[in-house]
C-alpha cells in the first residue's frame, strides 16, 4: 500500500504544462518565419491567453503582458504609451510577433522554476516569478543631478546625456528621478522658471527601487502599480542602475 503514493503527480503535470507551452512556443515560430501554421493568429493568440491563464493562473503578469504584445505596444505595459523606443528596424507585425515569443520564453521558464522548486516548501503567498533578471537589461550608468540644481541644468545634463531620466540626490543619497516628460509638463503647465526653480519642484519622490536579481516581468507590475516609467535597480543596499521602459521595450521586442 505504501507504493500508492501520488507526489510524483504534480511532477507529471507541470512537465506536461511545460511541453504544452513549449509546442505553443514552436507553434509560433511558423507565424515569424511566415511558414504554413494550421490556423489563423486571431485563433493563435486566444488559445494561448488561455493557456497561459490555465498553467500560470488568470492574475499571473505574463498574462497581460501576451495580451499587450499583441498590440505590438509594449510601452502599455506600463500604460504609458509616449515612451516608444527607439527605431529597431523590425516592421511593426515583426515585432508583436517577437514580443509575444518574448512573453512565451518567460512562461516558460516560469513553468520550469516551479517544477525545480516542488520539492521545497514555496514562501507562503509568494507567487515565483522567473525569467531575465531585471540587472541584465538595466543601464548601468547612474547619471544624476543635486536635488537643488535648476530644471534648466537638468534638461541639458538629459540632452547631454541623451537620457530620459536621471537620479536625484541629496548630500548623502538617491532621493527620487527627474524626467524629460516631468519636466516639460511641470514647467508649460505651471508656468515654472526652469532656470530658477530647483530639480526638487519636479522630481519623482521618494525613489523607487527593485533588486537586480528580481524577474523582469516583476520590474513591470512594480511600474505599473507605482505609475512610473523608471525603477532604480538596488544590490547589496546599493543602486547599481536604472531599468525604464525603454529597456523592457528592447527585450521584449528582441532586440538586445
Amino acid at each position: 500500500m505504501a507504493a500508492r503514493t501520488t507526489p510524483s503527480k504534480p511532477r507529471m503535470s507541470i512537465d506536461r504544462s511545460i511541453e504544452r507551452m513549449r509546442k505553443q512556443l514552436a507553434d509560433l515560430a511558423q507565424y515569424v518565419k511566415k511558414g504554413r501554421p494550421t490556423r489563423s493568429l486571431e485563433e493563435f493568440d486566444l488559445e494561448t491567453e488561455r493557456l497561459i491563464a490555465d498553467l500560470l493562473g488568470e492574475t499571473s503578469p505574463l498574462v497581460d503582458a501576451y495580451d499587450y504584445a499583441q498590440l505590438g505596444e509594449a510601452a502599455g505595459l506600463v500604460n504609458m504609451t509616449e515612451e516608444a523606443p527607439e527605431s529597431v528596424g523590425l516592421d511593426s507585425e515583426r515585432q508583436s510577433l517577437m514580443q509575444r515569443s518574448r512573453v512565451l520564453e518567460s512562461c516558460v521558464s516560469e513553468l520550469e522554476a516551479r517544477r525545480a522548486a516542488e520539492p521545497k516548501k514555496p514562501q507562503s503567498g509568494r507567487q515565483i516569478l522567473t525569467g531575465p533578471q531585471v540587472a541584465e537589461h538595466m543601464s548601468s550608468d547612474l547619471r544624476s543631478i543635486p536635488q537643488t540644481a535648476s530644471l534648466r541644468e537638468a534638461g541639458q545634463l538629459m540632452q547631454k546625456w541623451k537620457t530620459g531620466s536621471l537620479l536625484v540626490t541629496d548630500s548623502q543619497t538617491y532621493v527620487g528621478f527627474i524626467t524629460d516628460s516631468a519636466l516639460a509638463r511641470d514647467v508649460v503647465a505651471n508656468g515654472l522658471d526652469p532656470g530658477t526653480t530647483p530639480v526638487r519642484k519636479c522630481a519623482r519622490t521618494p525613489l523607487v527601487a527593485i533588486h537586480g536579481d528580481r524577474p523582469l516581468i516583476e520590474a513591470v507590475r512594480l511600474m505599473k502599480e507605482q505609475a512610473t516609467r523608471h525603477l532604480a535597480v538596488a544590490q547589496d543596499g546599493q543602486i547599481i542602475g536604472v531599468i525604464s521602459v525603454s529597456n523592457i521595450l528592447r527585450y521584449y521586442s528582441g532586440v538586445v
